[in-house]
């Protein structure tokens, strides 16, 4: 559903917020963008333009999507967009090597809505607390998840209860 909300975060440089002596929750090694040239739209994204901007990313940070263990995806809720982003995702990790039902996905949306602008925060708060408390989100409300999610060989999974995650340090 369509929903409105706000979300804000403080960013600053690590070495800064180190000696500052912030509570970091996590850091952004990364950013990639790109555009889907002549695809239909924004509302009808391509595989080609996404897997543009999440090489860039992952390549800005320095490691590869075959040590992902949780991935907070848009969920843009429609077909074309949800099939479009998960292939993307599946043929990146699938070139870098990741193993079959490594990496847990999910949205924010499917607890708050599609938050129009405010999704991306969402989805980057959610993950940030994740991290901060060694804890696997669920992704809740998916009866019947995508075909490509149901491949024996998929390295995305659904979780659907709430875990455990990361050592703590």
């Amino acid at each position: 559903i369509i929903s409105e909300g706000i979300g804000m975060v403080a960013l600053k440089r690590l070495a800064d917020a180190q000696r500052d002596g912030d509570r970091i929750y996590a850091v952004i090694k990364g950013v990639g963008g790109s555009n889907n040239g002549k695809a239909k739209g924004v509302t009808a994204p391509l595989p080609i333009g996404q897997l543009r901007a999440m090489r860039r990313a992952y390549k800005q940070a320095g490691f590869s999507p075959q040590t992902i263990g949780l991935l907070e995806a848009h969920g843009t809720g429609t077909r074309a967009g949800d099939i479009s982003e998960l292939e993307s995702i599946s043929i990146l990790f699938k070139e870098a090597g990741a193993r079959a039902r490594q990496t847990a996905i999910g949205s924010a949306k499917s607890l708050i809505g599609h938050t129009k602008a405010a999704s991306g925060m969402a989805g980057l708060i959610k993950a940030a607390l994740a991290l901060h408390y060694h804890v696997l989100p669920p992704h809740i409300g998916v009866e019947q998840p995508n075909r490509i999610l149901r491949q024996h060989d998929s390295s995305l999974y659904i979780a659907d209860e709430c875990r455990p995650w990361l050592a703590t340090t």
